[in-house]
């Protein structure tokens, strides 16, 4: 899974951009959001996405500056969401090393279309990286050269991998890292510890974000009242669902669907 940190400073296209696209399905997970572009830099710092999706015009410091000051340093790919279409923005990216740009209003198509460029190239540099390594094995084996163990490094992407399935399969029951515990047989703090490593987040926090995930494209069909909702992606305390929906959304899910601003 690809690290996306999304740096927006309107907040109902941020958190549209958290909750209405499929991230699993473009093999990445969002490991953060951001609210200008110094808030941004502190971020990068924090989660080292694989993936920013910044807009240029934000206070405090634009998007540009931002990648000015970071992605160089911290080699992510980005892709420039702004309301601007004047070529002197995609000029300054283009010499950045930005390749994508989208103009509001994002077209999710198009976002999905850019997100699979990058992962595509990311996944290629990382078969060459893990050719080398094993180019390194080989010449550890005769003593030419000290090298990591290529095999702890799958495990722990291995165990990330089932926890990830494990959520998408038994989301809408009862779950708890307990259960993924006995079944994987390794203990919660280690497979708790594997997990953020990965994707920046808790087994929990990861379960609840992909419940909200679920939980709008339920209220996108319209077919569900809001307590039904909460039943179907595992929540039998129906207050509780909606209190962990604004803390995610950012907004209760009666005002999601009557496309208001966040609360």
């Amino acid at each position: 899974m690809y690290k996306v940190l999304i740096v927006e400073d309107e907040d109902i296209i941020r958190k549209g951009l958290m909750f209405m696209v499929d991230w699993q399905e473009a093999d990445c997970v969002v490991a953060g959001e951001a609210v200008d572009g110094q808030d941004g830099l502190e971020k990068i710092r924090e989660h080292r996405p694989d993936i920013v999706i910044v807009d240029i015009n934000m206070p405090v410091k634009d998007g540009l500056a931002m990648l000015e000051e970071s992605i160089s340093e911290y080699g992510y790919d980005a892709i420039i969401v702004s309301g601007y279409s004047e070529f002197e923005y995609a000029r300054k990216a283009i010499g950045l090393g930005v390749t994508e740009y989208l103009l509001k209003p994002v077209n999710f198509n198009e976002l999905y279309d850019a997100l699979d460029k990058i992962t595509r190239k990311q996944k290629a540099a990382a078969r060459l990286r893990d050719d080398m390594k094993q180019i390194d094995m080989e010449k550890k084996k005769l003593g030419i050269l000290d090298g990591i163990s290529l095999d702890e490094i799958k495990e722990g992407n291995r165990y990330v991998e089932f926890m990830m399935d494990y959520i998408r399969q038994h989301y809408s029951s009862r779950v708890s890292l307990t259960d993924v515990s006995e079944q994987c047989g390794m203990s919660c703090t280690y497979l708790n510890s594997k997990f953020k490593s990965d994707t920046g987040y808790t087994f929990n926090d990861f379960l609840n974000r992909y419940r909200m995930q679920k939980a709008v494209e339920l209220l996108k069909e319209n077919k569900y009242k809001v307590y039904e909702i909460a039943d179907l992606v595992g929540f039998s305390d129906y207050k509780y669902f909606i209190k962990v929906f604004k803390k995610y959304v950012g907004c209760s899910p009666v005002r999601f669907v009557e496309g208001g601003p966040p609360e």
